[in-house]
């Protein structure tokens, strides 16, 4: 189960780097509003480097102190592009920052709340609901920005899924090393899913 994951675990990696550079090289091309799709992707490359630099260049083997650093940039990078893209008010924008920076400090700080896992099922929550509505103006045709139709849906299901897969997780007392595997293999075919959409979103993506 070990190399399963590895192999998959590895395999996110090509496709994420694929996204970075294929986007990079479009970026030129994006509006505006786009352009967050590649923010978003590019914090994510970021966090994912950082996971794998420390370890082997720092000799750093525990970079959990990233986890809160990864949901509060995660959550309102995601949500700034779906506030964007339904032309809500600047002032969501404000308070989406505001929760983000709120929960950094709380927890490098504070140290609260001890299981940060609980402020991430609340992000995806909400991040599926405005990716959902998004999905939704986009398939009536209300909203004319459906160039990334399906990486909106990519990441509606992706975080759709992730909440169920971190609330089973939760819900089991003792997990045997195959079954934290699984999740973590089961995690990780989700963001490669998703790294997918954005992959052929950028490949059809045209001036």
């Amino acid at each position: 189960m070990t190399d399963f994951f590895k192999a998959i675990l590895f395999l996110n990696y090509a496709l994420l780097l694929s996204v970075i550079l294929l986007g990079a090289a479009k970026y030129r091309i994006l509006n505006n509003k786009e352009k967050q799709y590649f923010h978003c992707i590019a914090f994510l490359f970021f966090i994912e480097l950082l996971n794998l630099v420390l370890p082997y260049v720092f000799n750093l083997n525990d970079t959990s102190f990233l986890y809160p650093l990864y949901i509060a940039g995660e959550f309102f990078l995601v949500t700034a592009l779906f506030i964007r893209k339904l032309n809500l008010s600047k002032y969501f924008l404000g308070i989406t920052a505001l929760l983000a920076c709120g929960f950094m400090i709380s927890k490098y700080v504070f140290d609260y709340p001890f299981n940060s896992d609980i402020v991430k099922v609340i992000s995806n929550i909400i991040i599926v609901c405005l990716s959902g509505f998004t999905l939704i103006r986009e398939i009536r045709g209300v909203s004319a920005q459906n160039r990334f139709l399906f990486a909106d849906a990519g990441i509606f299901f992706y975080y759709s899924v992730s909440v169920f897969i971190f609330i089973i997780q939760h819900q089991i007392a003792d997990l045997s090393e195959d079954d934290y595997y699984i999740i973590l293999s089961a995690n990780n075919i989700l963001s490669g899913i998703l790294y997918c959409s954005f992959l052929y979103t950028f490949i059809k993506l045209k001036k």
